[in-house]
């Protein structure tokens, strides 16, 4: 595979953005007095990585959940600042595959703004030839159609083109895309979650993908 892959796509939170606790905390004030006691992060851990919207019909119950949207984003925004940063050697690591000549690209399944405002704080956004969000698209992934829409943006060769993640659904969007799919190991849902979603290759550090090039 060495010297094959041009184009490298990145989901966004929990692969190179730590948003793990920032997402947490937003889940627990948007859904504070709608779920029981004992909700807490073992509860939204494994579901981390589809639509916002799912995940709240999912943990509340309701059919509509704009109010507990609005109420996860503005607490999201509100203290975003203070929990947002980067894994251990993405910055170097993004930087090196693009002096290299890797195309990069983000898919997620975050809305347009927040997915920006991370990028931008976090300062790698000038390296991102492609971004697509859900609101780039009419289905989030698992579906395939996320990572079909950069690959068309970036005029990449899927069997080319590597989708990393932390999630099940991003594997699954990668394998039905016909993109590698490649997990990575630091996710909450854990190693052994990302092989039985079919990831065909697992990093532990970021300067593991260097072996791809």
């Amino acid at each position: 595979m060495a010297n094959q892959i041009t184009t490298m796509l990145f989901d966004l939170d929990g692969t190179i953005l730590d948003t793990n606790e920032l997402i947490i905390q937003s889940f627990l004030y948007a859904l504070e007095g709608i779920v029981d006691e004992n909700f807490g992060p073992d509860r939204i851990i494994p579901r981390m990585g589809i639509p916002l919207i799912d995940q709240l019909q999912y943990f509340s119950g309701l059919e509509d959940v704009t109010h507990l949207a609005l109420r996860y984003r503005e607490h999201n925004n509100r203290v975003h600042d203070e929990y947002v940063k980067l894994f251990p050697n993405v910055m170097e690591v993004i930087q090196t595959l693009v002096e290299r000549g890797i195309q990069v690209g983000v898919v997620t399944t975050k809305i347009r703004q927040t997915t920006d405002r991370g990028l931008a704080f976090v300062g790698i956004n000038e390296y991102m030839r492609s971004v697509v969000t859900i609101d780039d698209v009419t289905n989030a992934k698992p579906h395939p159609e996320p990572v079909l829409r950069a690959l068309e943006e970036l005029g990449a060769d899927p069997a080319r083109t590597i989708m990393v993640g932390d999630s099940t659904v991003d594997i699954e969007a990668a394998e039905a895309a016909g993109v590698i799919s490649v997990g990575v190991a630091w996710s909450l849902k854990g190693e052994q979650k990302l092989r039985e979603s079919g990831a065909q290759h697992i990093i532990h550090d970021m300067r593991d993908l260097y072996k791809f090039i």
